[in-house]
């Protein structure tokens, strides 16, 4: 009979991460004795993006005619759906592929296809974080999406001997794994998944950006 891998989850408490901090040495530091080969450290996707300084204060954004216009089309919930945070994404990718994303997002809303926006102007854009549901003093900025999450992933490994993993998790138990280090295809996706999918390291105050997958076999 085969095994079936489950993690058990240790979410790490830690000081208020900013561009200042060197995260490969943060996630050494926070995770010494207790993620070693076999582990995954996982690392919030906006925790990356802060120390990378990719925070933007929301009331410094100045959203031209075309964010303005296009804002109102994402759905109510989405990260783009307010002005600030569409002119980021123009600043991002340029109004080139922007207005390209609009119109594919437009043929597929007839179609009935979703996603065509993401496919066109830049699938990093869908990782960027409005001000709702960050963690203070977080809560007044746009988070952009972090650059190269591979390469941060595999040089954290490299650090600690674990693997690692840059997620995007909510709590609307949507898990969206955007950087790694290593293979993904020797770990066993579903289950990482469905150990982050009730989001252990929370989008509030609980202020636990790392946490520790430690595999278990079940047989």
């Amino acid at each position: 009979m085969t095994g079936k891998d489950v993690y058990a989850r240790l979410p790490i408490r830690t000081h208020l991460i900013t561009e200042r901090d060197d995260l490969t040495e943060v996630v050494a530091y926070y995770t010494a004795g207790l993620a070693g080969p076999g582990d995954i450290a996982v690392l919030s996707e906006s925790m990356v993006a802060i120390a990378q300084g990719r925070a933007v204060v929301y009331s410094e954004v100045r959203p031209g005619i075309l964010a303005r216009f296009l804002c109102r089309f994402p759905q109510k919930h989405g990260s783009l759906a307010t002005p600030q945070a569409m002119q980021l994404a123009v600043n991002e990718a340029g109004h080139g592929r922007i207005i390209l994303g609009a119109i594919a997002a437009g043929l597929g809303r007839i179609l009935g296809r979703r996603g065509w926006f993401f496919c066109v102007a830049g699938r990093e854009l869908a990782y960027i974080d409005d001000i709702a549901g960050t963690l203070p003093p977080y809560d007044r900025y746009i988070v952009m999406g972090p650059k190269d999450p591979s390469g941060l992933a595999s040089a954290i490994k490299a650090r600690i001997g674990a693997d690692a993993i840059v997620a995007d998790v909510n709590d609307i138990q949507k898990v969206d794994i955007i950087g790694y280090s290593g293979d993904l295809k020797a770990l066993d996706m579903e289950a990482v998944e469905q150990a982050l999918r009730d989001n252990p390291a929370g989008n509030d105050d609980q202020q636990t950006p790392i946490v520790v997958l430690k595999r278990m076999v079940i047989t």
